[in-house]
């Protein structure tokens, strides 16, 4: 029973990120024991377990769903 809602919400969350593509965004991640990283970028590609996000640096890092769906990643819109 819990596998059938966490695939209806992973398509949910690719959904979202889809349209969140090319928007410019801050990223906050949450890594554990009061560890937060921000990263400014837009969402670049997203694929079927991860997606990723182009740095304003240049860089590129990647993501998983499941930390959107465990809140651990936070979407801010970025000011221009």
């Amino acid at each position: 029973m819990r596998s059938a809602l966490n695939v209806g919400s992973t398509a949910q969350t690719m959904e979202r990120l889809n349209k969140l593509k090319g928007q410019p965004l801050v990223v906050k991640v949450n890594r554990g024991r009061n560890k937060i990283e921000r990263y400014e970028g837009e969402i670049e590609s997203t694929y079927p377990k991860v997606f990723t996000v182009r740095l304003t640096d240049g860089g590129l890092s990647s993501f998983t769903y499941a930390d959107v769906l465990a809140k651990n990643i936070l979407f801010l819109k970025r000011k221009i």
